[in-house]
């Protein structure tokens, strides 16, 4: 049942069953698991406000232009005077919408299923993913939160006794950022070559310096999974950190964007 039991956990487990470990292997993919939600739950309740604040300021900003300007412009009309230049384009503005609004409601609609269509492709889905990784503020929290699950799933895999060679596919195969993925390919590919692990990751600016020193530290110590381990936790610590900050950020920065546009109108109108 991959669908509810991911393939890590699987193979985690399957190596308990064969080592007498089993208590020690559920215990780690719980922790896995519960940190996975978390992580999701972060990402979620920092998407979850501006979402509905973007749709409340379109909502506002339509009716304003569709039914409120236009009760004006009998008005300005009696007055016989020529109207200022921003005036004058939020009437024009406001008769475009008014008469094209059912094409342009068809054309979101056709546009927003043609997007969803292309990023459900292979390459629309890499590109997306790669799009998601520049967002300021955002684009940091999504990858430091992948480092961190890449780097977990890593320990888990590694302590359960599992070889590089088995985790590397296994860990790409998890990984839900196809830019990530790509690295973790090309890092697989060049290990084999007998590069290590930490030697390919170090040529992909995806992977941050501290991770690729920690597990530079690890292969030569021999302490690979607890060196990776640590880089987790600091990841994980500092995606909550940001998580915060954007959580924080993100109500002011949409107020001022919702005023900026209400008060042009307004402004527009006086």
């Amino acid at each position: 049942h991959p669908q509810v039991f991911p393939v890590m956990a699987c193979r985690s487990l399957g190596i308990g069953e064969q080592t007498g470990g089993m208590e020690t292997m559920l215990r780690q993919v719980a922790d896995y698991m519960e940190r996975e939600i978390v992580t999701k739950k972060s990402i979620k309740s920092a998407l979850r406000y501006p979402m509905i604040a973007g749709g409340v300021a379109i909502v506002v900003v339509a009716v304003l232009m569709i039914f409120v300007l236009p009760a004006f412009a009998g008005l300005y009309n009696d007055l016989g005077e020529e109207l200022p230049a921003l005036t004058q384009a939020m009437m024009s503005a406001s008769d475009f919408l008014r008469e094209n609004l059912l094409y342009l409601l068809v054309g979101v609609i056709a546009a927003g299923v043609a997007a969803a269509g292309y990023f459900k492709t292979t390459a629309g889905r890499y590109h997306l993913d790669k799009l998601i990784l520049k967002i300021p503020l955002m684009g940091r929290i999504q990858q430091l939160n992948e480092l961190s699950r890449t780097c977990r799933s890593i320990s888990l895999l590694y302590t359960a006794g599992l070889p590089l060679t088995e985790i590397m596919p296994l860990v790409t195969q998890g990984c839900s950022n196809r830019v990530m993925a790509e690295a973790l390919d090309n890092v697989q590919k060049d290990m084999l070559r007998g590069e290590g692990l930490s030697r390919p990751m170090a040529k992909h600016p995806i992977f941050l310096p501290m991770m690729v020193q920690m597990v530079k530290v690890g292969e030569e110590t021999g302490s690979l999974d607890s060196s990776i381990m640590a880089v987790a936790q600091n990841f994980e610590a500092e995606g909550q950190e940001k998580t915060k900050s954007l959580i924080s950020v993100i109500p002011t920065v949409m107020t001022i964007i919702i005023a900026g546009m209400v008060g042009l109108i307004a402004v527009s109108m006086v």
